[in-house]
């Protein structure tokens, strides 16, 4: 099954509405491929703003994170109700800084791919290792357990309308990525272990993406992988350039 890229931009806490708007308008401008989905995912503050000028565009936009309830007594949470009222299509869940700073679990992050599910958003459930669990050599053992808490009670469909995304914490901001192969080899595992939970053809249509420290330098290797299908990209989406760079990465 070809499965069609994925370079989804995480804007982090980044961007006031206005620098939102301009780097929208830029990424639009400078698109020239239809064979690659495009996604940014704005802070809370920019979504309404983000959504109205990629109208009309290929853009999608996704929330960086959502709470399980359609509504209810949680300060300073958003729903997924809200996220679709506002035209959200996907929601980032369990990146690995919701993790590591915010003590998000991997039951919490189950829960909220259920949700995101049942108000049609597309989940993009991040896993992904720290540096002494990669030392440790217990890189699998940490993605087996994230993998399968967060599909277990999904359905076969449910889990290939999802995207999963593979971020060695140990990457994420350090410049430091994963070599193509250290990636690729995570990526299979991860889509066998989908294999053996949810039947091949879930395991083949799903979409894993890699992220950390993806740049325009490395995203061609990476892209080549066979089990890697787009990339969940932060400081290098940024900037229009260096994000249409990795839009494009299959251009000469």
């Amino acid at each position: 099954m070809v499965r069609r890229p994925l370079i989804a931009g995480n804007w982090k806490m980044h961007k006031t509405a206005a620098e939102a708007t301009d780097l929208v308008q830029a990424l639009r401008a400078g698109l020239r491929t239809d064979a690659v989905d495009t996604l940014v995912a704005p802070p809370y503050t920019s979504l309404s703003t983000v959504v109205e000028a990629a109208k009309g565009s290929p853009i999608a936009v996704a929330a960086q994170n959502m709470h399980w309830e359609n509504h209810g007594a949680f300060t300073g949470e958003i729903s997924p109700v809200m996220l679709t009222n506002l035209g959200c299509s996907h929601v980032i869940l369990g990146h690995s800084e919701r993790r590591q700073l915010f003590g998000e679990t991997d039951e919490g992050v189950a829960r909220k791919a259920a949700a995101a599910l049942n108000h049609g958003l597309v989940p993009i459930i991040c896993v992904g290792e720290t540096l002494d669990e990669r030392e440790a050599d217990r890189t699998m053992e940490v993605v087996d357990r994230q993998v399968e808490r967060a599909l277990r009670e999904l359905s076969p469909d449910a889990v290939a309308g999802s995207v999963l995304a593979y971020e060695p914490v140990w990457a994420i901001g350090t410049g430091k990525a994963a070599t193509p192969e250290q990636a690729q080899e995570v990526h299979a595992h991860i889509r066998n272990l989908v294999f053996r939970s949810h039947g091949d053809p879930v395991a083949a249509a799903l979409r894993i993406l890699y992220g950390g420290s993806v740049k325009p330098g490395n995203v061609a290797a990476i892209m080549a992988q066979v089990d890697i299908d787009g990339a969940l990209v932060g400081g290098a989406c940024l900037e229009a350039d260096s994000f249409l760079k990795l839009v494009h990465f299959g251009d000469a």
